[in-house]
């Protein structure tokens, strides 16, 4: 563990310090320092079928000992990009400690995507090779001739003509491989992240990014790691939260990693995993809790050996909050970050009072977060702006690849605009309006859609909700709420009003929805987060097809 047990968070705050050595590569620290010890365990995979394979980080060392010399043997370079187009598999682990061993850029890809989004990633990033499976070729070899690029393309279950078996390839390679010296400063890997404006921008992370990711998790995760942990999430190791708040996070911590391939959150079967594979530590987003929350009794049907709970992407929200420790018995540690900088604040009940629904304060490192206005000054407690970091920080992005004009634009000044907006109360801690783009406008109101949200789900007949603001001539924007209902209740338009009445009575007047739809199921993100700009997006569409 980098930082110290404290008993107050100034204590832990105050007492850890970055010190980034000039050298550095994160293969060595997420895998072959363990791989000393044969035994040591890093990966509990659960298959299709329910059977259970246990990677030992050995094993983890010299498949990406074989799969780095695959690579280099067929050319790929220092600074060369390869994609990962896989779902939640032991290669992708493998995959990102064999490149970066070889001082190659590992970019990972979500199945979710269709060929053009695929294709885009594969172009704007130039990847020279890629691993997929059977299941996902397909969608490759639609664009594959539009990808000039990409020379190598491996499938690790199967060998399609003009691919090479990924598995084949390992069998025929030595073991043996020096992983290369690489700067701290020199680039690991690229995430994909989605903006408000234009197509996905590639967030590049330098090694270092690892040094920076620790400090913030050991301290959200309850001081992390702990005597008998297990960590696991049903978050992508496609997206950065599940690649490095979950697997490099586990496995720098030297600890194993639990994980199975199912692609789609279940609830009920969420439980049952994590009690028997003994799971204590686990990042679970706001919406997961709300599907977990209509699940009866969790205690009384699951022995649950939970000792902490982080959650992220969305505010978590009072309600949340209470019924989870109510019914779970944890506390849940909210934090926030972004691909760019991902984990700059956050809670830990051990050592500081929590305020539900908080994003919390910044985390140990000396990071230096503020509120600022569009000029890049320092607002005052409780005055809405930018959520913004300052910079230096080691996770921080190198920058947008092949993009210095969105890069210049993530900065004003020193400081790092993360897209959202927040006040700090006179405590130092940090609260969560919404996405610059999610603000609603109504009447010259400023209403953060996660206040409207919290206050629906307190309705018994709520499940999940989603607030946005929906053009009006009048007001600029009004309030329209997409709700999907518990079991039992029906969509009647009695209910619509009946729910508006309960809003009226816990917020104020301008933040009631006016209008309500009942709809089957939101659209969300694979790391759980509603996507409420496709709803207002559709909005305006049906707005100008009515007009």
């Amino acid at each position: 563990m980098l930082i110290k047990r404290g008993k107050t968070y100034e204590e832990v705050y105050e007492s850890f310090k970055f010190n980034v050595p000039e050298y550095y590569n994160i293969a060595e620290d997420v895998c072959d320092r363990h791989a000393k010890d044969p035994q040591k365990l890093a990966l509990i995979f659960e298959n299709e079928d329910g059977s259970v394979t246990n990677y030992t980080f050995k094993e983890i060392q010299t498949y990406a000992n074989k799969f780095a010399n695959v690579l280099t043997d067929l050319g790929v370079e220092r600074g060369d990009r390869v994609s990962i187009l896989l779902g939640m598999r032991p290669p992708v682990g493998i995959i990102h400690v064999a490149c970066w061993k070889a001082g190659i850029i590992s970019s990972p890809m979500s199945i979710l995507f269709g060929p053009g989004a695929i294709e885009y990633r594969l172009n704007n990033c130039g990847a020279v090779a890629l691993v997929t499976d059977s299941t996902n070729y397909p969608k490759v070899k639609q664009v594959r001739a539009n990808c000039p690029e990409l020379k190598h393309v491996f499938v690790i279950d199967g060998q399609p003509e003009g691919t090479l078996n990924w598995w084949n390839e390992l069998e025929k390679a030595s073991d043996e491989f020096s992983t290369v010296k690489t700067k701290s400063t020199d680039p690991a890997y690229l995430n994909y992240t989605s903006g408000t404006t234009g197509p996905p921008k590639g967030s590049l992370a330098p090694h270092s990014a690892m040094i920076g990711h620790m400090p913030g998790f050991e301290f959200i995760y309850d001081f992390f790691p702990q005597e008998g942990d297990i960590i696991w999430s049903p978050a992508d190791w496609a997206w950065v939260a599940g690649q490095m708040d979950i697997l490099m996070c586990g496995w720098y911590a030297g600890i194993p990693v639990a994980a199975s391939p199912k692609a789609a959150f279940d609830p009920e079967d969420a439980y049952r995993f994590m009690a028997q594979h003994k799971v204590r530590v686990t990042l679970l987003t706001p919406t997961m809790l709300k599907l977990m929350r209509q699940v009866p009794d969790p205690l009384s049907r699951y022995n649950l050996k939970l000792r902490v709970i982080l959650s992220g992407a969305e505010a978590l929200g009072k309600e949340l909050f209470s019924w989870a420790k109510d019914s779970l018995k944890v506390t849940v540690n909210e934090g926030y970050g972004q691909t760019e900088l991902n984990g700059i604040l956050g809670n830990n009940a051990s050592v500081m009072p929590i305020k539900p629904g908080s994003l919390g304060r910044p985390l140990p490192g000396q990071i230096r977060v503020a509120i600022i206005n569009d000029k890049g000054e320092e607002l005052g407690p409780h005055e809405e702006g930018h959520i913004a970091a300052k910079k230096p920080h080691p996770m921080m992005l190198l920058e947008y690849w092949r993009n210095p004009k969105a890069t210049e634009e993530k900065y004003l000044g020193d400081w790092m605009i993360t897209g959202d907006l927040g006040h700090k109360d006179e405590d130092g801690y940090f609260w969560f309006h919404g996405r610059a783009d999610d603000v609603i406008t109504s009447s010259g109101y400023r209403i953060g859609p996660g206040e409207i949200e919290d206050a629906l789900l307190k309705h018994p007949a709520v499940a999940m909700s989603a607030a946005i603001g929906k053009p009006d001539p009048v007001r600029t924007e009004i309030v329209k709420a997409f709700i999907t209902l518990a079991p039992g209740y029906e969509p009647t338009e009695s209910l619509k009003e009946e729910i508006r009445g309960f809003i009226k009575t816990h917020l104020s007047k301008h933040e009631y929805p006016k209008e309500i739809e009942f709809i089957d199921q939101l659209p969300l993100t694979t790391t759980g987060k509603i996507m409420r700009k496709e709803l207002r997006q559709k909005e305006i569409d049906k707005m100008k097809s009515d007009s």
